[in-house]
């Protein structure tokens, strides 16, 4: 599900996720205005991709703008960020008023490379050079 702000205008979150969009060569995610909550994946995720050398843009995003880069082709992926999922790819989104299918259904490249690396991280089988894991305890 699709959160729009008071308005109905501007997206904030997919399900209870952060949020992504991949259009043309942008990434972009609603900045944080008070009622979207920061979300650690989210600022993990905002690292890795300016160390892409991708561009990254965190300000307020419409629907209409979603659609029409839709409608152009420039909508490449939409994924959202969490603790639980990590990365979760969203394949459609659909309304009333459109249906939008996105990237075939099918997680897209910066998604994936995003995914992998976190968890990699994660599991130790990448070195952390931004600190974001710690060691409690030793078994």
């Amino acid at each position: 599900m699709l959160w729009l702000d008071v308005t109905h205008k501007y997206v904030e979150e997919v399900g209870t996720m952060n949020v992504f969009f991949v259009i043309g060569d942008e990434v972009i995610t609603p900045s944080l205005d008070g009622s979207i909550l920061p979300g650690g994946v989210r600022d993990c995720v905002m690292t890795l991709i300016q160390k892409m050398n991708l561009k990254l843009s965190e300000r307020k995003i419409s629907l209409a703008e979603i659609v029409e880069a839709h409608k152009s082709g420039k909508l490449k992926e939409v994924f959202g960020t969490g603790t639980a999922a990590v990365i979760s790819p969203v394949g459609e989104l659909a309304s009333s008023q459109f249906h939008m299918k996105i990237n075939d259904g099918v997680k897209g490249p910066i998604a994936t490379r995003l995914f992998d690396e976190i968890t990699a991280i994660q599991y130790g089988d990448q070195p952390d050079r931004f600190e974001w894991t710690h060691k409690f305890c030793d078994f």
